[in-house]
This record gives structure tokens, sequence and C-alpha cells, in this order.
């Protein structure tokens, strides 16, 4: 007889992996599945494949929450292999290895701080990004040639681990949609060298950290207010249209309604409410 390997009993979890290098996130994603016996569930920022680190994780109705968790500003720790080059600007389509200079250290530090701001960028031709629906590590690997529009990234801090030629070890925090890849060639140019990614690991997302995969209580997560209910428990257990007069808060915004058992995300708009989510389970 057959093992069965997931569970058909409804599942909500959330929680941060650590995702191994050299794998995708979906793959280490459909491993998570497995092991936690669920198939609904889905991941938050993806790693690419050489990289490592955190990655957050959610089960059941808790994956529709992912836009509303603190989850800036990232940290990534990462290695520059000055000599290097590279497809894709990381260690899987490595083209060419050669010596390259050695640095003046006083140099390095003074061009790292200068990082530190919002810089214009062009994102990895290897990357996630999508074009007319497809993503544009596909459409290179087709050999379709792609231009990517310039974008910004914030650098809110970033500083030198090591040197150790031709490693250059640092740490970076920086916003949402930041491509370490591209600070990693920025910096490179601004040295005068050549240069790609040889580790690189998200050690966080916003106050979300690798904790050996605890479970997370998702409301100490959502940067949203909460609001008292007055009204009937039952209308929002069965999804009722609420009136405004039962909430404490009427300003227009999206705010947290709290039960002992579940919550509701709701929207106020022109003194009318709409349910955003409605009873999520604790």
């Amino acid at each position: 007889m057959q093992k069965r390997l997931y569970n058909k009993e409804p599942l909500n979890k959330l929680l941060v992996v650590n995702k191994p290098m050299h794998i995708s996130s979906n793959s280490y994603l459909n491993r998570i599945k497995r092991k936690y016996k669920n198939k609904k569930a889905g991941f938050s920022g993806t790693l690419d494949p050489f990289a490592c680190g955190c990655l957050i994780v959610a089960f059941g109705q808790y994956t529709k929450l992912f836009n509303y968790l603190n989850k800036t500003p990232k940290r990534y720790k990462a290695v520059l292999w000055l000599g290097t080059t590279s497809y894709s600007e990381d260690i899987e389509n490595i083209i060419d290895i050669k010596d390259e200079k050695v640095l003046n250290l006083r140099i390095l530090k003074n061009e790292i701080n200068k990082l530190k701001g919002d810089i214009e960028y062009l994102p990895p031709k290897y990357s996630a990004k999508k074009i007319n629906g497809r993503r544009a590590y596909e459409l290179v690997r087709a050999g379709v040639d792609i231009e990517l529009k310039k974008q910004i990234m914030t650098i809110y801090d970033i500083k030198l681990i090591s040197y150790n030629h031709p490693f250059i070890t640092f740490e970076s925090t920086v916003s949402e949609g930041s491509y370490i890849r591209s600070l990693a060639q920025i910096l490179a140019r601004n040295l005068d060298v050549v240069g790609t990614l040889s580790y690189l690991e998200r050690l966080n997302e916003g106050e979300l950290f690798f904790e050996n995969e605890k479970d997370l209580n998702p409301l100490n997560y959502i940067n949203l207010l909460y609001n008292k209910y007055s009204g009937e428990k039952e209308w929002l257990y069965d999804g009722k249209k609420i009136s405004i007069e039962f909430l404490e808060n009427k300003n227009d915004g999206k705010y947290i309604i709290l039960f002992e058992d579940f919550f509701s995300i709701i929207e106020i708009s022109q003194n009318s409410v709409s349910y955003i989510l409605n009873k999520v389970k604790l």
C-alpha cells in the first residue's frame, strides 16, 4: 500500500526556512511541502538557485498574507570574486577567470561607503523579472535578446566584512526588489575591476530571520492597524457585509479585526467596508 505523502487537513503555518545553495526556490518549496505533508504552500521573495538563506514560507490561508508582512529592509551577505566574468553575474555561468589587480584597502572601503543611498541600476538579464509574461532568464536561455529598464534600489547600509584577494566579502541592507548581483557589478566598475558574485546569502527580510523553522504568528509581522468591532462576530464569520457604524476607527484605510480564533483584514473607503481577507484562522 502506497504511503500518503500529503495530509488532507488544512494547515495554517508561517515560517522561515534556510534555502541551501544550488537549488531553485520552487524546488526547495516542494521539499518543504513534503516535510510538512501539505500541498497548499507558497514563498515570498525568490532566491536565485546559487543563493542561500532566508526564505519566507506560508501554508494554507497564510499564503494570502505575503503582501502585508514587514519584509523590508532585506540584509544580504555577499562575496565578490575578482577576475571572474559570468553571463549571469554569479558562479553559474562563468565565462573566464583571470588574475586581477590587488586593491588598496582604504580605496575599497571608501568605494563601498559611497554606495549608500539611492542607486540607478539595470537588473541582471538572468533574473526573474517578467517581460511580456515570461521570466527574463527564460528568454535569455532561449536566445532572445532582451532589454530591461533601469530601476532604483536603496542601500540603507553596506559594510566591508573582509578582503582576502581575490575575494571581497560585504554585507548590505537594501530595499525591496534590489539585486545584489547588480550592486556587486556597480562596485566592481567603480573599482575598475571585473568580478562576479561567488556567494550570496539572505540573512533576513525585515524582522523575519531563520530560527530553525519555528512557527511564527503572522500578526507579529503585519504592518496594519487594529480596529475595534462592536457588532456580532457571526457577521464576519459568515462573511456578511458589515456597517462602518460598528467600527471604532472610521477613517479610510486597511485594518485588522481580531477575534480569539480568527482575524479579518478589512478596508474602509468612503464610509463603506469591504473584506480583503476574511476569517483567517489562528
